[in-house]
């Protein structure tokens, strides 16, 4: 593990220790979600979109957040205008569990093209299908994925997408805040700290800074950081 890697397990390790002196619920079982990290790259540095969740949300309250949410079962049946890229498809299916199928790992790439829909009114459907949600996921890379530590209200095994607005042929202005995310801002990603944000965001934010410093195609297929909790430490493996 490197100093960058470490000073993101300490960010993500002192984040639950504060919270010891929460309330603790009893501990749930991870349902699956998606977060999709729509990127705007027309200047110097990237943009990703954020939005600020209500006050009265169980879950992260007034936090910046991707637009996302759980996989729904409808999600698996829904049909793709474009699939996913075969190389982001076998990565999702790494470390799962053996009733998670293919269709599980399509279904994550359409709750995070739904949810865009739902949260920020960007449609990832392309015109023809127009009236539908039949999106195009061809260009969604897998950033990493993160799994809520035990004792919270919610918990979530979430896969975090990213993908290019010039890809997928979406002005950045066409944005419009919803019921589930207001203020939705483009934030720079390597310059958010006016901004509240999960520690976790803060962590992918920073895989994303430097997956775009290496390859800033972000290419398809390359290793993801995991990040979850065992025996009472965070653990960060590439899988």
């Amino acid at each position: 593990m490197n100093d960058c890697d470490a000073a993101k397990i300490s960010l993500l390790t002192e984040e639950n220790l504060a919270r010891t002196s929460e309330k603790r619920h009893p501990t749930r079982t991870p349902r699956d979600a998606a977060s999709l990290i729509l990127l705007d790259r027309s200047g110097k540095v990237p943009r990703a979109l954020l939005g600020k969740r209500g006050k009265g949300h169980a879950f992260m309250p007034d936090l910046y957040v991707f637009p996302g949410g759980r996989r729904d079962r409808g999600d698996n049946k829904t049909p793709l205008a474009q699939p996913l890229r075969d190389e982001v498809a076998e990565k999702l299916m790494l470390r799962t569990n053996a009733r998670f199928g293919s269709y599980c790992a399509r279904g994550l790439a359409v709750a995070a093209a739904r949810e865009m829909l739902e949260e920020a009114h960007l449609s990832l459907t392309p015109p023809e299908y127009a009236g539908a949600l039949r999106p195009d996921v061809s260009n969604f890379r897998f950033l990493a994925r993160a799994i809520t530590p035990p004792g919270q209200s919610r918990r979530f095994d979430t896969r975090f997408f990213a993908c290019f607005c010039d890809e997928l042929g979406l002005d950045p202005a066409q944005v419009h805040d919803s019921d589930e995310l207001h203020d939705l801002t483009w934030l720079p990603i390597n310059a958010h700290d006016s901004h509240p944000l999960p520690r976790i965001t803060r962590v992918v934010l920073s895989d994303l800074v430097q997956a775009l410093a290496e390859e800033p195609s972000l290419r398809f297929g390359r290793a993801v950081p995991f990040y979850y909790f065992r025996n009472g430490q965070f653990v960060r493996e590439v899988i």
